[in-house]
């Protein structure tokens, strides 16, 4: 037998297992993460704004929904915010016409950090709580809160994102921001408490 016809086939062999197996190989990979992204239909985040009145303190709920992002394999979350999200809309009925051209546009954008393979080992009906590091870009600014956030696997293709303690914003700093304060006072809030309470109820689902 000619040595290189043997050698050369042997590395012909090789190179063949190889290329089958490269496809099988991505696909386990592709397999071992699941395509999280948020639902829609499911994910909103609520503020209590408490109107303060010469009857008292009065609280109003309100909603921002239709959250929408898909984290990567990396672990990153990005989900931008328009002001058609929120309920003002509703509330005011008729958008004054400098306000009514920004209801499409993006206001903020939320950048989440957190492992997606912790998410992916999550037994059903088991939980983790862990620190997520928002980053929030707005007006050419940027800044960093950490936010305790319990996942609970509600099934297999579903993972519930609820806040894990309690986060408020703070009223005065809002009312300091000329285009909240604008958008506040349009909702007849001329004061507002000191404290804003938020909550997150949002849903991934593997798509």
């Amino acid at each position: 037998m000619d040595v290189r016809f043997a050698l050369a086939g042997g590395r012909l062999r090789r190179l063949t297992m190889a290329m089958l197996l490269a496809p099988l190989g991505a696909g386990l990979s592709q397999a071992a993460h699941a395509a999280w992204q948020l639902d829609p239909a499911r994910s909103q985040v609520t503020a209590t704004i408490v109107e303060v009145t010469p009857d008292g303190p009065l609280p109003h709920t309100h909603r921002v929904s239709r959250l929408q992002g898909e984290l990567s394999d990396a672990g990153t979350l990005r989900v931008p915010l328009r002001l058609d999200q929120t309920d003002i809309a509703e509330r005011l009925g008729q958008m004054p016409s400098w306000l009514s051209g920004l209801t499409d546009a993006p206001l903020a954008t939320v950048t989440a950090h957190f492992p997606a393979q912790r998410l992916d080992a999550l037994a059903i009906g088991e939980s983790l709580t862990d620190t997520v590091t928002l980053e929030v870009q707005s007006n050419g600014e940027r800044r960093q809160e950490p936010l305790q956030v319990r996942f609970t696997r509600e099934s297999s293709d579903a993972i519930r994102l609820r806040n894990a303690e309690r986060v408020a914003i703070d009223g005065s700093a809002l009312m300091a921001n000329q285009n909240a304060r604008g958008i506040l006072l349009l909702l007849g809030y001329e004061e507002i408490g000191d404290e804003i309470p938020v909550e997150l109820d949002a849903a991934l689902v593997d798509r």
